[in-house]
Order: C-alpha cells, then sequence, then structure tokens
C-alpha cells in the first residue's frame, strides 16, 4: 500500500487558503456536535487497536475516515481537521494538544473525561474545548504519552512522575490510588525564558531589590528560594543564575532539568527513577555528593527537599560560595524550619542548637516568592540570616510587599518596602568589590 497524503486520498483541492494552525476545531465546524460525533466514532476503535508504524501511519488514517466518513459531506478544510484529531491521538497528546500548543496556557489538569482545568496568568479556568471520551481514553493517552520516556502506568504502577521532550512537567496518578479516575497534571515549559527586567515589568519586585539580588548573586552569597508550588520559584532561580560569572565552572543538580543557563562552563545533573526491576536510581543527594567532586564554582540545586539537605549545608559551609536552591515554604521562618527538619532526617545523631547554627553559618539570605490573590507572583520578602537569638535563628528583613487589600478590577494591592539599616549581607558585597550607593544608611 503507498503512502499518499489526504488531499490525494479524497482527490479534493483545498477550496480556502488559510493557516489553520490557530484556529479552533469548534470554530471549523459550524456543528460542534457533528464534529464530536465523527471525533467519537473514530477514536473510540483507536483505543483498543494497535497502531500500524509510522510508514503506515497516513494510510492507516486515511482509511479510517474513509470508512467513518461516509453519508458524510465535509469540505476540505474540515476534513483536514479531522486527519490532525486522529493524528493528535495516535502521535501526540490526544484532545489535549491544542492546549499544550497554547502558549497562555502554563498548566493542564484532567480531572475527568470532560473536567479539564486550565491556568491562565495565574487563575484557574475550566476549559470548554476539549474532552475525553472516557477513562479508558485518558489512560492510554498517559500510555502513550511517558512509554518513549521510559516510564510505565498501570495498575501494579499507578503513579508516574515524568519529564517530557520540551521541559514540561507530567504527574499521573490512576486507579486504585485515584479513586474517582485517572488524573493528569502537565505544568507546562516555559519556552520563553524570564529576566529581571520581565519582573521589573510585571512588578513582582522594584529596582532596588533587582540591584540587591544581583549584587548578592555576584558577590557569592549562599541563596534559598523559598515559596508555595506554582509561585515561580524554579523561574526566579533561573533569572538569578543569569547574574553567575562566564567564567565560573557551574554544576546544577535537578529532577527534572528547567535549568537553562547561558555561561560557557556549565555542567547539567540529572536524577535518574528506578528501572523496571527496581533498581539504578540516582537521587539528589547523590549528585550533591558527586558534585563536590567535581570542582564546583557553584553548586545549584534545583529543588532541596530531603537528606540532601544536609550535604548542601555541608558544602555551603566548606567553601563552596553563592551556592543556589529552592525549597517548598510558605514564609522565611518556615523555610528554617524546613531545612532544620530535612537535615534531622538523616540516620546521625545531631543536636538541634548545632543544625540551626549550622544553617545559620551556611545560609545568607532566604527569598520568599509568593502568588497573590490576582494570580500574580511578587517578591515578598528578602530576608538574611542575622545570628541566633534565644537558641534560634533570627531572621531580619531587607525588603518586604505587604498586600494592603484589591482593587475594583480585582488586583491586589500592595507596597513595597526597603528597611534603610544596613544589612550585615552589605560588608559581604563590599568585600567583593561590588557597590550598592544610596541605597542602605
Amino acid at each position: 500500500m503507498s503512502t499518499k497524503s489526504l488531499t490525494e486520498a479524497f482527490e479534493v483541492k483545498p477550496k480556502i487558503e488559510i493557516n489553520n494552525e490557530n484556529v479552533k476545531d469548534y470554530e471549523v465546524f459550524g456543528d460542534k456536535g457533528l464534529l464530536e460525533s465523527i471525533r467519537i466514532k473514530i477514536v473510540q476503535n483507536l483505543i483498543e487497536e494497535n497502531i500500524p508504524d509510522d510508514e503506515l501511519l497516513e494510510d492507516y488514517i486515511n482509511d479510517e475516515i474513509d470508512n467513518t466518513l461516509v453519508g458524510y459531506d465535509l469540505n476540505s478544510l474540515e476534513r483536514e481537521h479531522i486527519f490532525n484529531l486522529i493524528q493528535n491521538e495516535i502521535m501526540g497528546y490526544g484532545p489535549i494538544t491544542p492546549l499544550l500548543n497554547d502558549n497562555a496556557i502554563t498548566e493542564i489538569m484532567v480531572n475527568a473525561p470532560d473536567e479539564i482545568y486550565v491556568e491562565i496568568d495565574g487563575k484557574i479556568v475550566k476549559d470548554e474545548t476539549v474532552s475525553f471520551i472516557n477513562d479508558k481514553h485518558i489512560i492510554r493517552t498517559i500510555q502513550r504519552i511517558v512509554q518513549p520516556l521510559g516510564r510505565t502506568i498501570d495498575a501494579a504502577n499507578p503513579m508516574v512522575d515524568a519529564r517530557l521532550r520540551d521541559g514540561s512537567r507530567l504527574n499521573a496518578i490512576i486507579p486504585p490510588l485515584s479513586l474517582k479516575g485517572p488524573v493528569l497534571t502537565i505544568r507546562k515549559f516555559n519556552k520563553k525564558l524570564e529576566n529581571i527586567d520581565d519582573l521589573l515589568r510585571n512588578g513582582s519586585l522594584t529596582v532596588n531589590m533587582a540591584r540587591f539580588l544581583e549584587a548578592a548573586v555576584m558577590a557569592k552569597l549562599n541563596i534559598v528560594i523559598s515559596g508555595g508550588t506554582g509561585t515561580g520559584k524554579t523561574t526566579l532561580l533561573n533569572i538569578l543564575s543569569g547574574f553567575l560569572g562566564d567564567d565560573e565552572r557551574i554544576i546544577t543538580i535537578e529532577d527534572a532539568a528547567e535549568l537553562n543557563l547561558h555561561q560557557r562552563h556549565v555542567i547539567s545533573l540529572e536524577t535518574r527513577l528506578t528501572n523496571y526491576e527496581g533498581e539504578g536510581e540516582v537521587t539528589i543527594r547523590d549528585l550533591v555528593r558527586n558534585s563536590l567532586r567535581m570542582r564546583p564554582d557553584r553548586i545549584i540545586v534545583g529543588e532541596v527537599r530531603g537528606k540532601e539537605a544536609f550535604d548542601m549545608m555541608q558544602a555551603m559551609n566548606t567553601g563552596h560560595e553563592g551556592s543556589l536552591t529552592t525549597l517548598h515554604a510558605n514564609n522565611p521562618i518556615d523555610a528554617i524550619n524546613r531545612l532544620e527538619t530535612m537535615i534531622l532526617m538523616n540516620e546521625m545523631e545531631i543536636p538541634v542548637s548545632a543544625v540551626r547554627g549550622y544553617i545559620e553559618n551556611a545560609i545568607d539570605i532566604v527569598i520568599q516568592i509568593d502568588r497573590l490573590s490576582d494570580g500574580k507572583r511578587k517578591i515578598t520578602s528578602i530576608s538574611e540570616l542575622a545570628g541566633m537569638e534565644d537558641g534560634n535563628i533570627l531572621l531580619k528583613d531587607i525588603f518586604t510587599f505587604k498586600q494592603t487589600g484589591v482593587s475594583g478590577d480585582g488586583n491586589a494591592v500592595g507596597e513595597f518596602r526597603m528597611y534603610k539599616r544596613k544589612p550585615l549581607v552589605y560588608d559581604k558585597i563590599v568585600r567583593k568589590g561590588l557597590e550598592l550607593k544610596d541605597m542602605f544608611n
């Protein structure tokens, strides 16, 4: 069977020259019900069938269209859309393919076949343009996505984390763990790299805060970025990494590679999950320990959330200045408490007082980033670790943002504040030959 194009298969020529990549299916088809009926007829078969090899795929799709469209009078543009729908089902990401291609969408959440939510501009809304046929359709789509990535999902392995080829993060969970059916979540990778100017334009920080953070990174202060889920911790880490010197040997360590550094001397390390036999796992902790033998000038850990916190603090305390990392916490105090807990997870018996001293000596500043009620992200505080008081680590704010209300159009209202006292880290910055003139008294 020879491969032929869709146009050849139906012996039609496009009546309209149009770039239909951005045209939604329901806009092409006057009758959305017709589109759905055709789509369901074809996809129902695909859920159970073995799909042929790539070289026979086009013929296979054409045959499915021929068999299904008997009795329908569709123009060439409509036929092309049907072809694309089937191709997405087989080779793409099924019904959610157009959502993945929409740059305005930052997260996709499939809760049920007809319950698909997306995040746009920090707000979660229900999408009414796409749907799955049934739970089996969702599971088949997940399996097709993760299989080329070396992952599997089934009743024996009902949960999977994976990184898509474009850097997006995928999480899926199916019965018996998910009681109401399969759930799929994709956090899309931001292909457009932000920089500090973007944060300034968005009102995420002030000019003085930007100047201070640039100086802090260049002066090799050890920095922790704290925030909740989806607040932009990794984005901020990427932006701050842009201030690193081009002559430095930088080692990045991540579960899923998202950092995109442009310096010449960057070594990127990524963890590895267990194989099908439950062997071969390489953790963040393994990579942190190994990185210390690689003569790093900087160590950047995408997120610290376990026993590796001890090794990270050890590195910071033993001459590896300028390390950067993120962790999940709701405020700077919570961030310090979480670090303390993670260090105490180690098998060694370490007194709490020693752990706190260890943290205070290792970390210079904590940056808190939050998502406000309007969905916008702001750096709500930049704080320094300023010694110990009554056995506890003392945190002092350098910059803060306080929300005071909500405007009539739903935007969060508040103000930034800079504390004029000279922070302790200021001397470290000056000793590196950097100046922050007229910023502090």
